[in-house]
């Protein structure tokens, strides 16, 4: 085998956004879908993008009371 010889895989339309239709009804976890269907996160993630699904994204919440706020500030 050589190094060059590299699998790619192309997926269709209908199987991306059942994908992404899996993740929306709570199915599955985007790291469950990967590993049932092996596909690496990242590709995943390229999907969401492409079909504008940001809801579909980790999101982080930070939670800050003023207080906090201030005192980040003066530092």
């Amino acid at each position: 085998m050589f190094k060059n010889d590299k699998v790619i895989r192309r997926y269709s339309e209908p199987f991306k956004l059942k994908i992404l239709a899996e993740l929306t009804t709570g199915k599955h976890t985007k790291s469950e879908l990967c590993k049932l269907y092996s596909i690496a996160p990242t590709t995943v993630n390229e999907w969401i993008k492409m079909y504008n699904r940001q809801d579909l994204m980790n999101t982080r919440v930070k939670v800050e009371i003023k207080d906090e706020i201030s005192r980040i500030k003066a530092l």
